[in-house]
C-alpha cells in the first residue's frame, strides 16, 4: 500500500503547490503587445483626437463664417433699403439741380452711391456710377410701387454693388426711381478680415489641440509603459514591484489588478516554499523511523520478542501516519481543483453528529473527559454530503479530544434564522491569539512538537474549512490560551423542495 501512495505522491502534491494566479501571463502578453506598438498608439490616439477636433472645428468655423457674412450683408442691405426709401420719399423734384446735388453730397457722407432715374429708366443723376443691368422689368416693378433689391454692375469700373431702389411718387404719379448702392468690395473687406481672424483662431486652436493631444497621449501611455515594465519584473520573479495608481478609471483599475497579482503571486510563492519545507519535514520523520527500525529488524539488533514487537508497532504507526498524510493530501488537492464529488441531499444533521460522537466516545472515556450534548429537538434538515459532514465532525471532535487533557467537551446544535448551528467546545490547551487567523492554513501548527507527537498532519482544519465551504457553510473559531477552544459551524437549512 505504501508503495502505491509513494507512486501517486507527485499527482497529489503538484496541485497543492502549483502556481495558481495564471492570469499574469495573459495580462503581460496583452501589455507587451500594447507597448510594442506604443508609438503607433500615441499616433492613433493623437490622430483620432485631431480628427474629432477638426470634425467639430471645421463645420463650426464654416457655420460661424456663414452666420457673420449673412448677418453683415443683411445689415448693409437693410441700411441701403432704409436710405433708398427715405431719399425717394424726400425728393421733391427731379428737375431741381440743388436737390439732386444735395443727395450726391449725402452719398459721399454715407459712403454710398446714388442712382436716380426718370419714369422710363433714363438717368437723371448719379454719384459716379454707371449701372448696366437696370432692366425695363425693374422700372416696371417700381412703377407698380414695389421696391427693387438686386446686385447691380458698373461696366466702367467693373464693380458690383448691392442695390435697393424705391419709386419716386409725386401727386400719386410715378416719376422715377431712387437707388442707393453699396460697393460689394467695401462689404466684403470686413467680412474677409473676420474670415482671416477665424482662420488664425482655428490655426491657434489646432496647435493648442496638438499640444493637448501630445500631453494626453503621454499621460495615457505612460501608465501602460509602467504596467508593462511591472509585469516584466513580475515575470522575472521580482514580486515586490508595485504600479503607481494615479486615477480611479479603467487604467487605475488595471494597475490595482497588477498590484494585486504581485501580492497574490508572492503569497502563493511563499506558500509553495512553505509547502515544500513542510511536506519534506513531514515525510522525513516517518521515513527515518521506517528506515531505522527496518534496519534494526533486518540485522536482528533487538534483545527480545517484546522489543521486536515494539519496533514493529512503531513501524506500523509511522506507516499509518504516512497513509493519513497522503490521504489528507488527496482530499485537499481534489478540493482545491474542484474535483471532489459531493453527494448533496437533504440529511438529518443530528444523526450524522451522533455517529461522529459515537466514534470518539471510546477516546473520551479513555481520557476520562466529560461529554456534554445539547442538541435541539426537531432540527430541520440541511442539504449536504453526509459522509463528508461526518468527516468534518469527526475531525473537529478528534482534535478536541486530542488537545484536552482534563475537563469536558461540549457539543451543541440548534436552528436559528433559517440556519443550522453546531458548536464544538473543549477545555483544552487553547490557541494563542496570534495563531487564530492561521489555523485553517495547510501545515500550520500551534505547537509543532506536541502536534507531531499526537499524530496531527497539519492538514485537518484546512480540509474541514474547504469541505464546509463546498457545502455552502462557514466556520469560525474562538479560543483562549489555557482555557479551551470553540468551533462554530453554520449551514443553510434545506428548502421544502430539497427535502
Amino acid at each position: 500500500m505504501l508503495k502505491t501512495y509513494e507512486k501517486n505522491f507527485d499527482k497529489v502534491a503538484y496541485p497543492l503547490f502549483q502556481f495558481k494566479p495564471y492570469g499574469a501571463s495573459g495580462i503581460n502578453l496583452i501589455l507587451q503587445r500594447v507597448v510594442l506598438k506604443m508609438n503607433k498608439i500615441v499616433l492613433k490616439l493623437g490622430g483620432t483626437i485631431m480628427v474629432l477636433f477638426l470634425v467639430v472645428l471645421l463645420p463650426l468655423g464654416f457655420v460661424a463664417n456663414q452666420i457673420f457674412t449673412n448677418f453683415y450683408y443683411s445689415q448693409v442691405q437693410e441700411e441701403i433699403e432704409e436710405l433708398a426709401q427715405k431719399y425717394a420719399n424726400t425728393i421733391i423734384s427731379l428737375d431741381d439741380e440743388s436737390i439732386v446735388n444735395m443727395f450726391k453730397t449725402l452719398a459721399d457722407l454715407t459712403n454710398k452711391e446714388i442712382y436716380i432715374t426718370d419714369a422710363i429708366g433714363n438717368v437723371v443723376a448719379d454719384s459716379g456710377v454707371r449701372i448696366t443691368n437696370l432692366s425695363n422689368q425693374d422700372i416696371s416693378q417700381l412703377s407698380e410701387g414695389e421696391p427693387v433689391q438686386k446686385r447691380f454692375d458698373d461696366s466702367r469700373t467693373e464693380s458690383s454693388y448691392l442695390g435697393s431702389g424705391y419709386p419716386i411718387i409725386q401727386s400719386d404719379t410715378f416719376v422715377g426711381g431712387f437707388f442707393v448702392l453699396a460697393s460689394v468690395s467695401d462689404v466684403e473687406e470686413p467680412v474677409e478680415k473676420v474670415q482671416d481672424l477665424l482662420i488664425l483662431s482655428a490655426v491657434g486652436a489646432l496647435f493648442l489641440a496638438l499640444g493637448f493631444t501630445f500631453v494626453l497621449s503621454k499621460k495615457m501611455s505612460d501608465p501602460l509603459l509602467e504596467m508593462e515594465q511591472a509585469t516584466r519584473e513580475i515575470a522575472k520573479g521580482n514580486l515586490d514591484i508595485r504600479v503607481n495608481i494615479r486615477s480611479d478609471d479603467e487604467v487605475g483599475s488595471l494597475g490595482r489588478a497588477i498590484n494585486d497579482l504581485a501580492v497574490e503571486t508572492n503569497r502563493y510563492r511563499s506558500n509553495r516554499r512553505e509547502f515544500f519545507a513542510n511536506i519534506s519535514h513531514e515525510l522525513r520523520t516517518p521515513i527515518s523511523y521506517l528506515k531505522g527500525y527496518t534496519q534494526v529488524l533486518k540485522e536482528g539488533l533487538y534483545r527480545s520478542d517484546n522489543e521486536r514487537i515494539q519496533y514493529l508497532t512503531i513501524l506500523e504507526g509511522e506507516s499509518e501516519r504516512m497513509v493519513r498524510l497522503i490521504d489528507d493530501l488527496f482530499d485537499l488537492s481534489k478540493m482545491e481543483e474542484g474535483k471532489i464529488d459531493l453527494q448533496m441531499k437533504a440529511i438529518n444533521l443530528t444523526e450524522v453528529l451522533e455517529t461522529a460522537l459515537l466514534k470518539v466516545s471510546m477516546e473520551v472515556e479513555n481520557k476520562e473527559l466529560a461529554l456534554n450534548k445539547d442538541i435541539e429537538g426537531n432540527i430541520p434538515f440541511i442539504k449536504a454530503d453526509s459522509v463528508r459532514l461526518e468527516q468534518i465532525f469527526t475531525n473537529l471532535l478528534g482534535n478536541a479530544v486530542r488537545y484536552t487533557e482534563r475537563g469536558s467537551i461540549t457539543v451543541r446544535a440548534w436552528s436559528e434564522e433559517k440556519r443550522m448551528w453546531v458548536s464544538i467546545e473543549d477545555t483544552g490547551i487553547g490557541i494563542p491569539k496570534e495563531d487564530l487567523p492561521l489555523i485553517f492554513e495547510r501545515f500550520h501548527r500551534v505547537e509543532k512538537s506536541r502536534s507531531r507527537e499526537l499524530g496531527g498532519t497539519g492538514l485537518g482544519l484546512a480540509i474541514v474549512k474547504n469541505l464546509i465551504e463546498l457545502q455552502n457553510g462557514s466556520i469560525t473559531v474562538s479560543s483562549e490560551l489555557g482555557k479551551g477552544t470553540r468551533f462554530e459551524l453554520r449551514f443553510p437549512v434545506a428548502s421544502k423542495e430539497e427535502t
